[in-house]
């Protein structure tokens, strides 16, 4: 049902490649940029040699990386601003055409009914009904979520979300450089220490994963994504709280089973099974993949003609 490889599923299961549906063509435009964040061009140091990371998720070697000038959100693309697209668009998300979507179980009510689980990673079930209205299934809504990142979004929503905008998905370079804030060979946007001086710096799992949260941050599941502070560039939730879509195929090439690269870990990522909630952290997903922990970002190339430097 789905990828059982040490490591994989883990953090979020994709769907098998039977139930593949075509990836969309990626959409640049020039979008409104109001509200975003402008990094201008630079080379830095991408990847890291983390002795702990799964090697099959490639983020090394070390390497010095270029990336041109690009515009970037600060935050996830919350559910509130995601519903204004269906509103305008009437889009159907891969999970409501599947039907389905992987949720954590622990955010599922005692009594929910029965449910499969995914080989490796039973704390992930297939729930009939899930989507990004009911992102803990048909029972639930997204009252009071309006401000958290949209969930239940595969790569394929994710870009139609972001060419309505007239903008894109962020590049796995351009998301890595905007993660590490300004700095340099650090595993977080702020350093190498997960808790600062005890300060809880993004939302991950506290305590004994997968069956005791101690809720030490302040959240079960997603928080909103200006809950924490930001990065040196003024990003918020880089790592934690949700993973988010990036443009690239993760294998770098057409692959016998298509996936595309999610980036910074999630509110489930703890230190005991998954340290993927560091900035050069990677796995890969199909395009119509959906959770209750993933999540995107927006991004936009700066065009000379009409960005003022």
């Amino acid at each position: 049902m789905t990828d059982t490889e040490q490591g994989k599923g883990c953090c979020a299961p994709s769907r098998t490649e039977a139930a593949q549906q075509p990836a969309s063509p990626v959409t640049a435009g020039h979008g409104a940029t109001d509200g975003m964040v402008r990094l201008d061009a630079a080379s830095f140091l991408m990847g890291s040699t983390d002795s702990r990371a799964y090697p099959a998720d490639g983020e090394g070697p070390v390497r010095e990386v270029a990336v041109a000038a690009f515009w970037i959100s600060p935050t996830a693309v919350t559910t509130g601003e995601f519903a204004e697209f269906v509103s305008a668009t009437g889009h159907r998300t891969d999970a409501e055409l599947f039907g389905w979507s992987f949720v954590f179980g622990g955010l599922l009510p005692d009594d929910f009914p029965p449910t499969r689980g995914v080989v490796n990673a039973p704390w992930w079930r297939q729930v009939e009904g899930a989507d990004w209205q009911h992102p803990y299934g048909p029972q639930s809504t997204v009252d009071g979520l309006l401000d958290h990142p949209v969930v239940h979004v595969s790569w394929r929503d994710a870009n139609a979300y972001c060419a309505w905008r007239g903008l894109r998905l962020p590049t796995e370079p351009e998301w890595e450089y905007a993660a590490r804030g300004g700095l340099s060979g650090f595993a977080f946007p702020w350093g190498d220490e997960l808790e600062p001086a005890g300060e809880h710096r993004m939302n991950v799992w506290q305590g004994d994963f997968p069956s005791n949260n101690t809720l030490g941050d302040g959240w079960y599941g997603s928080c909103p994504v200006t809950e924490f502070p930001p990065n040196g560039f003024g990003l918020y939730n880089m790592t934690g709280n949700v993973w988010e879509w990036c443009q690239n195929r993760f294998d770098g090439a057409a692959s016998a089973q298509q996936r595309y690269s999610a980036r910074g870990g999630s509110y489930l990522c703890h230190e005991s099974y998954c340290r993927r909630y560091r900035v050069s952290a990677r796995q890969g997903l199909t395009p119509d993949s959906s959770m209750a922990n993933t999540g995107f970002r927006c991004a936009r190339s700066v065009d000379p003609s009409i960005d003022a430097s």
